[in-house]
């Protein structure tokens, strides 16, 4: 390979002999073509006409009064499909497209990108087949109705406790087998080299355009950029545009589950140490054996044991800092969000909206932030309720 994907120690591709040629055939193909003017100008387009971007920055006012302070969220629960998703879809289906693959493989935890996946799919008339854990087929039914409703066949996925890690074991496996005419659509900041470089890549309009707009709108730069980190795609596509603005503050949130000292949870850079899955070196929820932990959060989006490579580099550079936030907070906030600004937030991006409705009375009241707001709530609305139900039960 060109290189080996380091972001410091972390990143790499530790992965089965027969896949080495995949990953180096979609290296070669990324460097060739992400900054060739005919897959730049068709991706361009795709953005725009078909995704719905640029996504506004829009100030949530009411939201603001009641923390006390300036918050203004990046929309991108409003592109097509309803999450950020669809930027990579995009891109790695171009990418697909321009290498003279015909079928799409992907693995997905919340469906977003499972869904995202199945509409390029269909877009380009690929064939798709999605691996999908089935824990999360359950509690993200309307998701999977919509894959199939593109024409996707969506595989449910018994191993393990049925989530994202299962559903991205089962992919790569099925992928070994079939690297010839399929394109595997990574979905998230993580995963063996060259998949953490391209998802950046094809997230980063999420931080070039908010970097832009703060200054157009603002004035000036937020104080305090944020996002959910679960793998960490949308993430990194926020943050990579303010890295190099240091007085920019930059916060990363994962899940706390039910709580970190309870050890159900999913957040490795917050309470993991280092070990290698699904292709890279990472942050990871593993005991003292190497043996990978189970995960547990109210976002299927953000239930996974590991993180993508940069974050992990970010963190221990310290130039991000990464929290964690309870379920609890979580189901709060959605309601509050809704309530606040008639919009109902991704639970993913519920995790961050917690974090920045815990600073209320913490920061002064000219303190600009910025949230990604990374998918809206519809799919999980029954997630919310049923928890809602649970909670009253236990209180009776």
């Amino acid at each position: 390979m060109k290189h080996d994907g380091r972001f410091g120690e972390f990143g790499g591709f530790y992965v089965p002999e027969v896949l080495i040629p995949a990953l180096e055939e979609m290296e070669e193909a990324f460097y060739k073509y992400y900054q060739d003017e005919k897959f730049v100008s068709e991706l361009d387009n795709l953005y725009k006409n078909y995704a719905g971007r640029p996504t506004p920055l829009f100030y949530a006012e009411r939201f603001s009064r009641l923390v006390g302070f300036k918050v203004y969220i990046k929309r991108e629960d409003l592109l097509h499909g309803g999450a950020h998703k669809v930027n990579n879809c995009l891109g790695q289906g171009l990418l697909a497209k321009f290498m003279g693959k015909t079928k799409l493989i992907a693995e997905t935890g919340a469906g977003q990108h499972g869904l995202a996946t199945a509409m390029i799919g269909a877009l380009f008339g690929m064939e798709t087949k999605i691996f999908m854990g089935v824990t999360d087929v359950e509690r993200q039914s309307v998701n999977v109705h919509k894959m199939k409703l593109c024409g996707a066949e969506v595989v449910p996925v018994a191993d393990g406790t049925g989530t994202l890690k299962d559903a991205i074991n089962e992919a790569l496996r099925y992928w070994t087998s079939n690297v010839e005419d399929t394109f595997y659509l990574f979905g998230t900041a993580c995963g063996p080299h060259p998949y953490p470089t391209i998802v950046r890549h094809f997230q980063s309009p999420i931080g070039i355009e908010a970097r832009a707009q703060c200054l157009e709108q603002i004035g000036a730069l937020p104080d305090v950029i944020t996002a959910c980190v679960g793998g960490g795609s949308n993430a990194i596509g926020l943050f990579s545009a303010f890295l190099d603005d240091e007085d920019v503050e930059i916060i990363g949130v994962e899940p706390a589950g039910r709580g970190i000292a309870t050890g159900k949870h999913a957040a490795p850079l917050v309470a993991g140490k280092v070990g290698v899955l699904h292709g890279t070196k990472m942050y990871l929820m593993q005991d003292e054996d190497g043996q990978i932990l189970e995960t547990e959060s109210i976002s299927a989006g953000l239930d996974y044991p590991g993180v993508g490579p940069e974050h992990c580099l970010l963190k221990d550079s310290g130039r991000v800092r990464y929290v964690g936030v309870e379920d609890e907070a979580v189901l709060y906030v959605f309601n509050v969000f809704a309530k606040c600004e008639g919009i109902l937030p991704a639970l993913e991006s519920s995790h961050a909206l917690a974090y920045v409705l815990a600073q209320k009375g913490k920061l002064p009241a000219d303190t600009v932030v910025v949230i990604n707001l990374s998918g809206r709530g519809d799919k999980d609305v029954g997630i919310v309720e049923r928890s809602e139900n649970a909670a009253a039960k236990s209180s009776l």
